[in-house]
C-alpha cells in the first residue's frame, strides 16, 4: 500500500515538473522578449541601454587614407593618374548627445557633437606628413564654371593666378584634414558670401570636427518597439529637398546607430546619413559571432550607388556617371564632388582603368554592419567611403591644361568601433547566458518530469507483480482440466474442504 501511495505521488509531481518545464518552453521567449522591449526603450528610467544611446560607450575611430599623385606634371599633360595610398592617419572620435527633449508624441529630439582626436600610436605616418592631391578650389570650380561666357572663365582663371592657386595642392594631412590659410577662400568668403561650404579655413573636413550633425527627432518606441530608433524628422524636415524624386527625397530608417529589434535575415538595415544627404539601405550577407554573441552581417548591396541606367529607383540621384558614384553636388555648393566606396569597389570596371594604383578587396574596402538580431544593437562598425573629384580639362581655364577627363579618388576614410571589455560581458551575460540557462532548465525540467513519471510507472507495475507472487496457488481437477486459481486469503483461513485438496 505504501509502494503505491509513493507511486501516485511521484507520478503527480513528475507530472507537475514535466507541465512546468513545457510552460517555460512557451512562456520562456515572451518573457525575454518582453524584457528587451522593456529594457530598450528610450527612456532615462532604463540606466544602461538609456547611457549607451546617450553617450556611446563603444571606442570609435575614424581612419583616412590619402591617395597621394605621385605624377601631377603628367597629369596636367593629359596622362593617367597615378596614385599611392597613404595612410592610414588614425582619429579617435568621440560622440554626445545633447538638447535632448522629450515629446508628448513618444518621440525625442537631439544634437550629437563629435569630435576628433588625432591617434598617433595607431597611425602610420603623422598630420606633418605632406600629400599631393586635386585642388578642389581650382579644379572643382573650373568644372562648374565650363558653360560660362568664355570671359567668364578668363576672370575666373585670372583670378587663380592672381592668388597663386594651382591644380594641385601639395600640403600637410593635418592643414589639408582640418583647414589652411587661403587667400582664395577669403575672397570668396568675402564677396562671395555662401559659395563655400566653410566660413573659416579651408579643409576636407574643417566642418566636421566639434560639430553637430543636424537636430534628429526619432521614435523612443514607448509606443511601438518596431519604431524605435527611427528618425522622425531631421532639422524639422520629414523629406529632402537634394534630390528629383519623392522616393530619394525620403528619409527612411535610423540615425545609423541602433535599429529596431528581433531582426530576421529578410530585415535590412535603412538609415539617414547627413553626410551622404540621402537615406541608405544594407542588406543581410551572412549570420556569425563576436565573443560569443551570435549576429547578423548586413552589408551594402551593389545597387546602392548604382546610377539610374542600372537600377532605375536611383534616377533620382541623377545627374549620374558610372555606376559606384554617388554624385553630391546638390548638396555641396554644386562642387563636383563624389562618394563611392574606396578603390572603387563595387562600382563600374571602367573606373580603375582612368587612375593608376587602386586594387579593392572586400575585407579592405567592403562596408558592413554587426548586429545583434534579437536587440538591434550593432557590436561591430565598419563604414567605409571615398571622396573623389570630377576633374577635366575646360577652355579658358589654364590652370586645367589638358587634364583627361577622370572622376579621380582623394582620400577614403573609414569609421569603425566595436564592443569590448565590461560592455560586451553585461551584453553577453543577459543577452545570452541568461536565455541559454533558461532553455537549459526547461528542457531539465521536461527531462526530470518525464523521469519521474516513468519511474512512478515502473513501482506500481513492480508493485502488482510482487503482489502476485506472494499470493496462494489452488488447483482444482474436475476431471476435464487442470484449472489454476489465485486466492486473495491466507491458507488458514481457508475452508476445510479446499485445504485438503
Amino acid at each position: 500500500m505504501n509502494k503505491s501511495k509513493l507511486a501516485i505521488g511521484l507520478f503527480v509531481a513528475g507530472t507537475m515538473t514535466a507541465v512546468f518545464g513545457l510552460v517555460i518552453v512557451f512562456v520562456g521567449p515572451i518573457i525575454i522578449d518582453d524584457q528587451i522591449v522593456k529594457n530598450l526603450v528610450i527612456d532615462p528610467k532604463n540606466e544602461i541601454s538609456y547611457t549607451m544611446w546617450k553617450d556611446i560607450p563603444v571606442p570609435f575611430f575614424m581612419s583616412v587614407y590619402f591617395f597621394n599623385i605621385l605624377n601631377p606634371t603628367e597629369v596636367l599633360a593629359g596622362e593617367k593618374p597615378m596614385v599611392e595610398q597613404r595612410g592610414p592617419y588614425v582619429y579617435r572620435k568621440r560622440l554626445q548627445k545633447q538638447n535632448i527633449t522629450f515629446h508628448p508624441n513618444d518621440t525625442v529630439s537631439y544634437l550629437e557633437y563629435r569630435s576628433y582626436f588625432f591617434e598617433p600610436s595607431m597611425s602610420v605616418g603623422n598630420e606633418s606628413d605632406v600629400v599631393t592631391i586635386p585642388n578642389m578650389l581650382v579644379l572643382g570650380a573650373a568644372v562648374m564654371m565650363e558653360n560660362m561666357p568664355i570671359a567668364v572663365r578668363l576672370l575666373l582663371s585670372a583670378t587663380f593666378k592672381g592668388f597663386k592657386e594651382g591644380p594641385f595642392l601639395s600640403k600637410s594631412v593635418g592643414e589639408l584634414m582640418w583647414g589652411y590659410d587661403s587667400k582664395l577662400v577669403d575672397f570668396l568668403n568675402k564677396w562671395f558670401p555662401g559659395m563655400l561650404p566653410s566660413t573659416g579655413k579651408f579643409g576636407l573636413f574643417s566642418e566636421f570636427n566639434n560639430s553637430n550633425t543636424g537636430l534628429f527627432t526619432v521614435h523612443t518606441g514607448k509606443d511601438d518597439i518596431r519604431l524605435i530608433h527611427k528618425v522622425n524628422s531631421w532639422n524639422g524636415l520629414t523629406k529632402l529637398i537634394y534630390w528629383r524624386t519623392p522616393q530619394c527625397n525620403m528619409i527612411n530608417g535610423t540615425a545609423g546607430q541602433m535599429w529596431p529589434p528581433f531582426m530576421t535575415k529578410e530585415s535590412t538595415l535603412p538609415f539617414y546619413s547627413p553626410d551622404a544627404c540621402r537615406s541608405l539601405e544594407l542588406v543581410y550577407q551572412r549570420e556569425g559571432t563576436m565573443k560569443g554573441i551570435p549576429l547578423y552581417r548586413f552589408v551594402a548591396p551593389k545597387t546602392m550607388f548604382a546610377n539610374g541606367s542600372d537600377y532605375a529607383p536611383n534616377e533620382g540621384f541623377c545627374p549620374c556617371r558610372q555606376s559606384g558614384l554617388l554624385n553630391v553636388s546638390s548638396c555641396r555648393a554644386n562642387a563636383q564632388v563624389f562618394i563611392s566606396q574606396p578603390h572603387f569597389y563595387n562600382a563600374d570596371p571602367v573606373l580603375l582603368d582612368y587612375v593608376q594604383g587602386l586594387q579593392p578587396t572586400e575585407d579592405e574596402h567592403g562596408l558592413f554592419i554587426d548586429i545583434h538580431p534579437e536587440t538591434g544593437v550593432p557590436l561591430n562598425v565598419s563604414i567605409r567611403l571615398q571622396l573623389n573629384l570630377y576633374m577635366k580639362k575646360v577652355s579658358g581655364i589654364t590652370e586645367t591644361g589638358k587634364i583627361s577627363e577622370v572622376v579621380m579618388p582623394m582620400i577614403w576614410f573609414e569609421e569603425n568601433g566595436y564592443m569590448d571589455g565590461a560592455i560586451v560581458k553585461t551584453f553577453h551575460t543577459n543577452l545570452v547566458l541568461l536565455p541559454m540557462v533558461m532553455v537549459y532548465m526547461q528542457y531539465c525540467f521536461l527531462g526530470l518530469g518525464l523521469a519521474t513519471v516513468l519511474g512512478a510507472v515502473l513501482l506500481h507495475y513492480r508493485g502488482k507483480v510482487l503482489l502476485k507472487k506472494d499470493l496462494p496457488t489452488v488447483i482444482e481437477n474436475h476431471g476435464v482440466g487442470l484449472h489454476i486459481k489465485l486466492f486473495p486469503i491466507p491458507p488458514e483461513k481457508m475452508p476445510l474442504s479446499i485445504r485438503r485438496m
